[in-house]
């Protein structure tokens, strides 16, 4: 799916691209981000559970400080590149991608030396001392990836995002989108965090356990992100959940 200008500015809350601050696309089965282009005020983007394959289009972007790629198609750290020449990007979120190979301290080492400004990796604060390891231990990567067969910022034909089947990856997810966005507030602070959006939320439900409290509080920071006719949805597959049990007893009341 290509990421166009009406979803954009749906999301963004804007009237137009550049003035774009934030942008939050998570899990939106998004292939082709080349909008981002246009967007050189962008200073926060979550691309998370995507399937990119290709940072080029956010080398544009000039203000980024905050990047959020995680679980995307990222094939290869020759795309870190597209990233050297954002002087303000401090924060970047790249896991769970094909370029994170099989070693992740090379990964790990590979990327801070070629983004020695960063403060945060993958979720964890960036120490002195890796950086001067990063010097010796880390690729350094000088050349732009091959670009033949991209048209567009992604490849053809583009890849689709795997379906989801488990309830475990699902609720792991959803953990890690309220960690990218309390993550961004901390930096940034566009948005409150989902405790002050939702105070009543831990008094309410004092017996669950954390995890599902996170579960639900990232539920709640997704609905943000519909529109009406996701919302709609949500609405006809929570009323249906709701009646299952319902129709459960009535089966057995009759048998």
């Amino acid at each position: 799916m290509k990421l166009t200008r009406k979803m954009v500015l749906s999301r963004a809350k804007a009237s137009e691209l550049h003035s774009v601050r934030k942008l939050n696309c998570w899990g939106s089965r998004l292939t082709d981000i080349s909008i981002c282009r246009e967007m050189p005020s962008l200073e926060v983007i979550t691309l998370s559970v995507n399937s990119v394959s290709t940072l080029e289009p956010v080398s544009r972007c000039r203000r980024l400080s905050e990047l959020y790629v995680r679980r995307n198609r990222i094939p290869s750290l020759d795309e870190l590149f597209y990233l050297k020449g954002l002087p303000h990007l401090r924060v970047l979120w790249l896991a769970e991608n094909p370029c994170c190979g099989s070693s992740p301290h090379l990964y790990r080492m590979t990327v801070l030396r070629n983004l020695p400004g960063l403060q945060k990796l993958d979720n964890q604060a960036v120490t002195e001392e890796e950086l001067a390891r990063a010097l010796t231990e880390g690729d350094e990567i000088t050349a732009a990836p091959d670009r033949e067969g991209m048209d567009n910022g992604h490849p053809e034909p583009p890849c689709t995002l795997s379906s989801i089947s488990s309830s475990q990856e699902t609720s792991q997810d959803l953990l890690s989108y309220v960690e990218e966005a309390d993550s961004s507030q901390g930096h940034l602070s566009l948005k409150p965090s989902a405790k002050d959006q939702f105070p009543s939320f831990s008094q309410r439900d004092t017996s669950s356990s954390h995890k599902n409290r996170n579960v639900l509080t990232a539920i709640l920071l997704l609905l943000r992100e519909l529109d009406t006719e996701g919302l709609e949805t949500i609405q006809q597959a929570v009323g249906t959940r709701l009646q299952a049990p319902h129709q459960q007893e009535l089966r057995e009341d009759t048998e």
